[in-house]
Parts: C-alpha cells; sequence; structure tokens
C-alpha cells in the first residue's frame, strides 16, 4: 500500500531547519531595526516653524517648541491647531521610516500568505 500524505524520504527536515534559520535570522534583524528606530527621533513644523514638534521612534512626544509671535492669548485655537498638524506630521515621518525599514526586511514575504502585518 502507498504512502499517503507527507514528503518523500528527508526532504522536510533539512528545509525545515533551513527555513527555521532564516526565520532566527529575520527575528534578530527585525529587533536590530526597532531598536534603531526606536533611537531616532522625528521632527516636524507648522505655521512656517512658528510651532515644531519632536516625536521619537517609540511614538512619544519628545518636545514642542514655540516661538513667541505663535502665543497670542486672543487666538489659542490657531496655536492648538499648530500643535496638532505638527505632531501629526512627525508622526507620519515616523509612521513611514517605520513601514520603509520594515518593508525593506521583510520584502519577500509577500508571497507567504500575505507577509507580516507591519
Amino acid at each position: 500500500m502507498a504512502k499517503r500524505g507527507g514528503f518523500p524520504g528527508n526532504a522536510m527536515p533539512g528545509n525545515m531547519n533551513n527555513l527555521m534559520k532564516q526565520a532566527q535570522k529575520m527575528q534578530r534583524q527585525l529587533e536590530e531595526k526597532t531598536k534603531e528606530l526606536e533611537e531616532k527621533t522625528f521632527e516636524a513644523t507648522a505655521g512656517g516653524g512658528a510651532v515644531t514638534v519632536t516625536v521619537s521612534g517609540k511614538k512619544e512626544v519628545v518636545s514642542v517648541k514655540l516661538t513667541e509671535e505663535v502665543v497670542d492669548p486672543d487666538d489659542i485655537e490657531m496655536l492648538e491647531d499648530l500643535i496638532v498638524a505638527a505632531t501629526n506630521e512627525a508622526l507620519r515621518k515616523q509612521e513611514e521610516a517605520s513601514q520603509q525599514v520594515m518593508g525593506n526586511l521583510t520584502g519577500g514575504l509577500g508571497g507567504l500568505g500575505g507577509g507580516f502585518p507591519f
């Protein structure tokens, strides 16, 4: 009676070991790149440089700098809008850098069931 399913011979163990080594290598690279990203900062401005926001690679606001001219007690809403705009732009830059690094690292994995959800 013929054997059903599985792989003939010893082909699978060698391929599986190779695949595991590649996965471990990729995991190490992912950890290194994640650490590098977390150590970077991303800066954006709004209002022609009146508001500057810096965020970390961990998506945390590190600093907010304002020029004196932008601080108008009669127009708090404009200042709030500029802070939000600069913060969102800095976070967008961080996300773009993260996507680029992860895309470069996982580039060939799209055919394996859709790749990773980064």
